[in-house]
């Protein structure tokens, strides 16, 4: 595995496993396999409802809980009460500490929550804090007002969604930009040139976009359930795309976004 570091001078991990989505006993069964198959970053949120799975996961691995680099965000709904929510994440995943702590949404009071995850961040009980979902302006609103600037952004970011200036923009602020859904939809993997380039680099469909996101500078938590897959995942350190064709992975970006907004925030006209 390979590492970057933080604005804070934390460690983190380039390839995490993401758990949206998972549940019950396929989702222990997946973290266990997962961090037994060479992944170090686990990556979950409170809205996932899984934190008791991932956090058995965990411990059914065998690896100990200081070499993992472990995620959770809190839900805008618990925003008013981010410790005491926290607090009940870190009893979910059987663990005294969080390796990064993510508001999850840009939505109701975020500015109560972050002075929160300031507070735990100063008591020990998390390495990193940062965010989720946040645009550039948001991101600047609550730098300016607060004493930590976000370690991290966990956006959505794929080769049909690439949100080149919140890339930037983060990388521009000391903030790692993280690809959630790097892989897309499963059609997405069929388009084209990524099968050109697959073919061309002797890697899956899966592997040229992970590696792209990591030539960006970003990091990626890819999610599956099968441990092929979870291995070929990881298995991006020994090649490099060219210039040339990540300049060709810029013309899939078709600037519409996948990811669907939590219920409470959904309007008349399809946002």
């Amino acid at each position: 595995m390979e590492y970057l570091t933080l604005n804070n001078g934390t460690r983190m991990p380039l390839v995490g496993f993401g758990t949206f989505m998972l549940g019950g006993e396929a989702c222990t069964n997946a973290v266990a396999a997962a961090i037994r198959g060479g992944y170090r970053m686990i990556d979950t949120a409170e809205a996932y409802g899984n934190e008791k799975e991932v956090g058995e996961g965990i411990r059914q691995s065998g690896i100990d809980r200081r070499e993992l680099f472990l995620v959770t965000k809190v839900n805008f709904k618990s925003y008013e009460h981010a410790e005491q929510t926290v607090l009940q994440s870190l009893a979910d995943l059987q663990t005294d500490y969080l390796d990064l702590l993510l508001l999850h949404w840009p939505f109701a009071n975020y500015y109560a929550a972050w002075r929160g995850l300031e507070k735990l961040y100063a008591d020990g009980k998390v390495r990193a804090i940062g965010v989720s979902n946040f645009e550039p302006d948001q991101l600047l609103d609550l730098i300016a007002y607060h004493k930590i600037v976000p370690a991290v952004d966990q956006i959505e970011s794929n080769p049909c969604f690439q949100q080149p200036q919140a890339v930037a923009f983060c990388q521009k602020e000391g903030i790692v930009p993280e690809a959630w859904g790097p892989l897309g939809k499963g059609k997405d993997l069929g388009e084209p040139l990524l099968l050109e380039l697959a073919a061309k680099y002797e890697k899956t469909p899966a592997q040229i976009v992970l590696r792209w996101h990591l030539q960006r500078g970003l990091t990626v938590i890819p999610k599956s359930v099968h441990p092929e897959r979870q291995r070929q995942n990881l298995d991006v350190w020994d090649f490099t795309l060219e210039e040339a064709d990540m300049e060709k992975m810029c013309t899939l970006d078709t600037g519409k976004s996948k990811r669907g907004y939590p219920a409470e925030f959904r309007f008349d006209g399809g946002m």
